[in-house]
């Protein structure tokens, strides 16, 4: 017996010409071979692909191959389902009827695609006519270029688009109430995700201080959670800061709006008053800690390390140094010509950071500073010849300032790389802060190969500042909780326009509606975009100062002076230049030693005001046994100073300017020691 189609027959069956031809193949088009329906059904009449036969149960479907595909996975509408069509066969089709489906909606989105590309080819001079509106407006309102990439810019060019030519411009009154106040409660359902958080895990209160050009005292507070950082409100604490007591009810005022059972520790400043405020707090409110902030107990150690005489005296040299360059436009000019338009000045987070920065940037720039300061252009430059001149090029030829610069960079780097870790906005780091201060002393024994004469007084005051300041209980539970330890808001500019914009006539509801709105966008884009590198990686600690490890790590402490002037040429070094030049620094120097100098100086010359130091054709004054030589300082106040010379560096422009930074003469440069002279 002989089986005919799917559903079998009998001998008798090859006698029905409607059988016959259900088996005979049929014509069908290249989409029809395409098509797994035709494997299952097929057409009554061959050439006729509207009415199609069920090859399953026999059944005659009117309406395509679309219709029959329904009918044999069994889809509900106006097709009867076929009850004989196997699993795997509804599976099949059902998958290529969905594949089907989504290519064609990408096709009708190529389409578009492609149409709106023609479209904007044909109007490629109404698209730069609407650039240069917006260009216009970017340009009269002065706005940062940066702008242009939020996505928030993006949205709005795309609802002005969508919605015409004729739409109505907001008001004056519509962009500073209704649209605000919708902005404030759109921006409270983003934040809903970290009230949730605070419930759920626990929070930290982190106060942020800072005095505006009023000379207000204005204090934001921010809520951090496992959600990230949200800023809570602004206040006005002039009359807050004044005592520990008054400091203490502000405090605990924002607790209690928090909700004390969400608080798990407020982290604030380390500055008396707020030492009081903290231990208030914690006698109060007896399951919360007060923790002082670790980014200003770092920078208090960076600060009284500058304090230092040998880091001060450098730093000082250093600033005069960059100030006399920045404030002639001539020198500006001629540094960034040597140093392929690398800029000295390096603004960080704290003023010590950078402080830091700029030295290293001077120290990988020093070929080619002494190469400005020995070159033709800066010998035919009238500046040369000046005292503030001659000051800078003995600076700059001097090998032991170079290594001071180099024993500078050696015990701050560590330091600077926790502030960075500790001061970091996308990764709580109070966990990481026993281990990566260990890392950082570790780093600074290493860099001086174990001498504990170099690094005694660093660690004295390291030690100071942690043992009072940071050396506290929940560090060790910190993993536990996982909070954001402290949040500097120094890259969101707009907070401190609201603050002290002129003649900003904002009252403090509307003015706390902007910068929440500001503050808390921004930092739910700068967590959602956070990248996929660990800004906690401890072992990298010590990254910045590698460079400095391998070149002091040489038996010769002078190491500065030794270098070559010339690659190709090893008779020629940095030290032979400065004692040609005439300035005079002996190489290595203590009173004992220079007395004796001097005295056989003295003796052997007719002269007794001066010495002849160097070069035979030159004189410098003779050493003059003064205590008061010891201090290099001159009575000058070094913040004062810093803070002075950076701001001309924006604003001298001229080349004899009111901006000039003074670099005062030293005649006693003999009394200085340079690093690893005298080990």
């Amino acid at each position: 017996m002989t089986t005919h189609g799917v559903n079998g027959g009998n001998e008798h069956d090859s006698d029905d010409p409607r059988r016959e031809r259900r088996r005979r193949p049929t014509r069908r088009t290249s989409r029809s071979n395409s098509n797994p329906g035709w494997k299952y059904c097929h057409p009554l009449v061959e050439g006729d692909t509207n009415t199609i036969v069920c090859n399953f149960c026999g059944k005659i479907t009117k309406g395509g191959i679309t219709k029959a595909k329904q009918h044999l996975i069994g889809k509900s509408g106006n097709v009867a389902a076929c009850k004989k069509t196997p699993p795997n066969v509804v599976e099949e089709l059902k998958e290529y009827m969905a594949t089907k489906k989504k290519n064609a909606i990408n096709r009708r989105k190529m389409e578009m695609l492609r149409q709106m590309n023609i479209r904007e080819s044909m109007d490629k001079n109404e698209v730069l006519k609407v650039h240069q509106h917006i260009a216009r407006f970017w340009y009269q309102a002065g706005l940062s270029f940066n702008l242009i990439k939020l996505k928030s810019f993006e949205n709005m060019v795309a609802a002005i688009g969508q919605y015409g030519s004729h739409l109505p411009i907001p008001s004056y009154h519509d962009i500073r109430v209704p649209l605000l106040k919708k902005e404030v409660e759109y921006t409270e359902n983003l934040m809903k995700g970290h009230r949730e958080q605070w419930v759920k895990y626990g929070c930290t209160i982190m106060s942020d201080a800072w005095t505006d050009r009023k000379q207000r005292c204005i204090i934001n507070f921010l809520i951090n959670s496992q959600a990230g950082s949200m800023f809570l409100k602004s206040v006005d604490g002039s009359d807050f800061v004044k005592t520990g007591e008054k400091l203490f009810e502000l405090l605990d005022a924002i607790v209690v709006e928090v909700g004390e059972e969400n608080v798990v520790q407020v982290v604030t400043d380390n500055g008396s008053n707020y030492v009081l405020a903290g231990k208030l707090l914690e006698e109060k409110r007896k399951h919360i800690y007060w923790t002082p902030c670790a980014a200003h107990c770092i920078d208090l150690m960076l600060e009284d390390i500058g304090k230092l005489p040998l880091i001060r005296k450098t730093i000082r040299r250093a600033i005069n140094l960059v100030g006399f360059i920045y404030a002639h436009s001539s020198t500006l000019s001629l540094l960034r010509n040597f140093t392929n338009k690398r800029e000295l000045v390096r603004h960080a987070i704290t003023r010590f950071a950078t402080s830091y920065l700029t030295l290293e940037r001077l120290h990988k720039e020093k070929a080619n500073i002494r190469k400005m300061f020995t070159s033709d252009e800066w010998t035919l430059n009238k500046l040369s010849k000046e005292p503030k001149g001659k000051e800078a090029t003995k600076v700059v030829l001097m090998p032991s300032f170079w290594n001071s610069v180099v024993y500078t960079l050696k015990v701050m780097a560590p330091l600077v790389k926790v502030l960075r870790l500790v001061d970091g906005k996308k990764k709580p780091a109070m966990g990481y802060i026993y281990e990566a201060m260990d890392k950082a002393k570790e780093t600074i024994i290493k860099s001086f190969n174990n001498n504990e004469s170099k690094y005694k007084d660093v660690f004295a005051i390291i030690d100071k500042r942690w043992n009072c300041q940071l050396h506290r209980p929940l560090h060790a539970a910190a993993h536990f909780l996982n909070p954001e330890f402290f949040y500097d808001n120094t890259d969101l500019e707009a907070n401190v326009w609201i603050h002290s914009k002129k003649r900003n006539r904002l009252e403090h509801k509307r003015l706390h509606d902007l910068v929440f709105v500001k503050y808390n966008q921004q930092l739910k884009q700068r967590y959602n975009a956070r990248d996929e590198i660990d800004p906690i990686f401890l072992n990298d600690i010590d990254v910045c100062n590698e460079w400095l490890v391998r070149e002091m790590d040489q038996d010769d402490d002078n190491d500065a002076g030794n270098d070559l002037v010339f690659e190709d040429d090893d008779a020629l070094n940095w030290a032979t230049v400065y004692q040609a030049s005439g300035v005079g620094e002996c190489r290595m120097y203590t009173r004992r030693k220079k007395q004796k100098t001097t005295s056989v100086v003295a003796a052997q010359t007719s002269k007794k005001q001066a010495m002849v130091v160097g070069s035979s054709s030159r004189k410098q004054k003779a050493v003059q046994e003064n205590d008061e030589d010891l201090d290099f300082e001159e009575n000058i106040d070094l913040e004062s100073e810093e803070e002075e010379i950076m701001v001309n560096f924006e604003a001298s422009d001229g080349e004899e300017g009111e901006g000039d930074a003074p670099l005062p003469y030293d005649n006693n440069e003999d009394d200085y020691v340079g690093i690893g002279e005298n080990d």
